[in-house]
């Protein structure tokens, strides 16, 4: 029985994050500039993206430029800020043919003008479809997410919009850029590495983990759906024990 077989349709994660790892040492392996690897990890950014929806994984959310990579050398940035207009550009006939809403979080306007434009096209040229949200983290922190969500929540304290007592869950959650995003179910990140990288710190809180060796541009739908049978082979507990389920 092949994977995709196995797979649960009634265990599904809801909502697939993935940390997509590993495409400057995947280049380096093969005597390519950086360059080269963000450019094969297109590829495997679309394949995960068909797939998901293949299989009807609702929201899918990709860590593709953090605040981080800002201080990155700048030849790099500046050929990563041309692939995210050139790939929007390409792959919009895939999103419209798959039925795929594009969203995006992050300090967005940090991004080039011609990348907020390309953003912003695609996304209202994709804001009908329903089969699935792909969101994109573009110049995205979690420390800088829960940061703004406290200075904004502190602001409507100051101007009296509302009371300290107010502050619960739901409207921390209301105020993050994820406002209109489920939690995350499943984390995966590529390449080795086995840590977060500031990526949804909040969202995660309940999420399973799932790290692969497997470097960005090498992940298929096969390393996608060992992720999420191993995931469906988890007992979630929420807090709870296993006689409370």
């Amino acid at each position: 029985m092949d994977l995709e077989a196995q797979i649960d349709e009634k265990k599904l994660p809801k909502h697939i994050a993935i940390i997509m790892d590993g495409n400057g040492r995947w280049a380096k392996q093969q005597g390519f500039l950086r360059a080269i690897g963000h450019q094969n990890g297109t590829k495997a950014v679309r394949e995960t993206v068909e797939t998901c929806a293949k299989i009807n994984v609702p929201y899918l959310t990709l860590y593709a430029f953090s605040t981080e990579n800002w201080n990155r050398p700048k030849l790099e940035v500046e050929t990563l800020m041309k692939l995210l207009v050139s790939s929007l550009k390409k792959e919009i006939k895939t999103l419209q043919d798959n039925n795929i809403k594009l969203n995006a979080i992050g300090n967005l306007e940090s991004l080039p003008k011609k990348a907020q434009r390309e953003l912003q096209d695609v996304i209202s040229k994709t804001k009908g479809n329903s089969r699935m949200t792909l969101t994109l983290a573009l110049s995205y922190g979690a420390r800088e997410e829960i940061t703004k969500t406290i200075r904004e929540i502190s602001l409507k304290v100051k101007n009296n919009l509302i009371s300290p007592l107010d502050i619960d869950e739901r409207l921390v959650n209301d105020h993050l850029y994820t406002n209109n995003l489920p939690d995350v179910d499943l984390l995966i990140r590529t390449s080795g590495e086995q840590r977060i990288s500031n990526f949804l710190l909040w969202q995660i809180a309940y999420a399973e983990l799932s790290f692969t060796d497997t470097l960005w541009p090498d992940f298929t739908k096969k390393h996608l759906f060992e992720a999420i049978l191993n995931y469906q082979n988890r007992e979630r507990r929420f807090g709870k024990t296993s006689e409370q389920l």
